[in-house]
């Protein structure tokens, strides 16, 4: 296939970080131009949580989105944390396309107290 490809933007909690890999993978594979996130601070990037570099970073992550045509949730297990759930409400405020990895009605509670489910 040659012409134009879509370009899809990865979302989802950096705690995913090899669902990050295999999504980037399978959908490059299948002809679309991915864009994903440049740290995985939930998987030992720990620069990212010195003071202004999240912000900054989850900044750039909507920019990142305003240069796709929709965004793919990578929601293991349902989890969908509050940096997530932001991007989602922005790309649906722009009218984008949300795409999911797993059914959005598969939620499950997490450990984690800093992050909640939609």
């Amino acid at each position: 296939m040659v012409g134009k490809y879509k370009v899809v933007t990865l979302c989802g909690s950096t705690r995913f970080k090899e669902d990050f890999m295999e999504q980037q993978k399978r959908l490059s594979l299948q002809g679309y131009i991915v864009i994903s996130v440049g740290c995985f601070s939930h998987s030992g990037d720990d620069e990212v949580w010195a003071e202004g570099t999240k912000e900054m970073l989850d900044d750039m992550h909507k920019r990142k989105i305003d240069m796709a045509d929709e965004i793919y949730v990578i929601n293991k297990n349902g989890y969908i944390g509050e940096s997530t759930l932001s991007e989602i409400k922005y790309a649906e405020s722009k009218g984008m396309p949300v795409v999911y990895m797993e059914s959005p009605d598969t939620r499950k509670e997490s450990p984690a107290a800093e992050e909640r489910f939609v």
